[in-house]
């Protein structure tokens, strides 16, 4: 049986450990996007602390897709030289690093994004109580194709490899699910049309790298909402991005955000959404959900319900988390 220490290798990557750093928010950038030395210290700590694979926080593909003031960019070829600087960070400290692409969609201000936040459909974002604009069909090919600069300035700069972000009520989110998308055009309706965006921006970017870089997909297994995409069309979805080319799934949930209150307190609390998609596709999944001890991360991997265990407010908390983790394992 594989454990949380053991090597993950595929044809298309090869991890020291089980351990991810999953993506979060940091706002660390200034109002450019650029990286800053606070990134840096942030994300060499945890991985000379000997995390496999760090998931760099969200990043915006175009400006319409800003979230946050201080949101880490990725939509402009001037951010190259920080980025690069970025991954070449973490690989000196021992770790692989994939930077996360996205767009808000709904999911943000005016304020920030500088426009009318776009969306599928004019539905709110549970996040945010302002009508979004539609997206007219031409927009959405420009957006395919933000993903698609974004992924290559992502190879400029070195990563090890890209996450697309399907969840947590961003835009590629918010087509997937039949609450937020209620259009009438190829774009909304049933799950292959709904399904469309996603699948275009996966061949996008497999485009831009080729066959034999690998490609992480953040997906929304459940909205948790009435009206949203629950567990069953979630089960089917998720062949449907492995057969696009995804090669690991980063299994997470919530409409509203990844950390649903009705989860508040349970450890592992999307380890059983991670453990039914894996019985239906081929590839790795990341397991992720409120994970803060080690026995228990090993618990998941031995017990074949995910491939990989991805921690967060435990390695906010405490850079040295994984260290300490492997530690604990190698003398249970």
């Amino acid at each position: 049986m594989p454990q949380l220490s053991d090597p993950l290798v595929t044809d298309k990557i090869k991890l020291k450990n089980r351990i991810v750093m999953p993506p979060m928010a940091n706002d660390m950038s200034g109002p450019d996007g650029k990286v800053t030395d606070r990134h840096l210290g942030h994300y060499r700590a945890r991985a000379e602390a000997g995390v496999g694979l760090m998931i760099i926080e969200h990043s915006y593909v175009m400006p319409s897709g800003k979230m946050s003031v201080k949101q880490l960019g990725i939509h402009e070829d001037a951010l190259v030289p920080g980025l690069k600087t970025l991954a070449e960070t973490i690989r000196s400290a021992g770790a692989a690093s994939a930077i996360q692409l996205n767009h808000a969609g709904a999911n943000t201000t005016e304020e920030i994004c500088g426009c009318q936040p776009v969306a599928p459909s004019d539905t709110p974002s549970p996040k945010q109580h302002a009508a979004p604009r539609p997206l007219e069909t031409g927009e959405i090919d420009d957006i395919v194709d933000a993903f698609r600069q974004a992924a290559r300035r992502a190879l400029e700069a070195g990563f090890d490899a890209i996450e697309i972000h399907g969840a947590h009520g961003f835009l590629l989110n918010q087509f997937t699910s039949p609450y937020m998308n209620r259009r009438t055009d190829s774009y909304g309706g049933n799950l292959e049309n709904r399904m469309r965006l996603p699948l275009a921006v996966i061949a996008a970017v497999r485009k831009e790298t080729g066959p034999g870089y690998p490609l992480l997909y953040r997906f929304g297994a459940s909205d948790f909402m009435q009206g949203g995409i629950a567990l069953d069309e979630g089960q089917k979805i998720a062949p449907l991005l492995s057969g696009a080319g995804i090669d690991i799934l980063d299994i997470s949930g919530g409409l509203c955000g990844s950390r649903p209150k009705d989860f508040a307190g349970i450890q592992g609390f999307f380890v059983p959404m991670a453990e039914s998609i894996k019985k239906v596709v081929d590839v790795p999944v990341i397991a992720v959900g409120g994970i803060t001890d080690a026995i228990y991360a090993n618990s998941v991997i031995t017990d074949e319900k995910a491939d990989l265990v991805a921690v967060g407010r435990a390695l906010l908390k405490n850079p040295a988390w994984a260290r300490e983790a492997l530690e604990t394992i190698s003398g249970s």
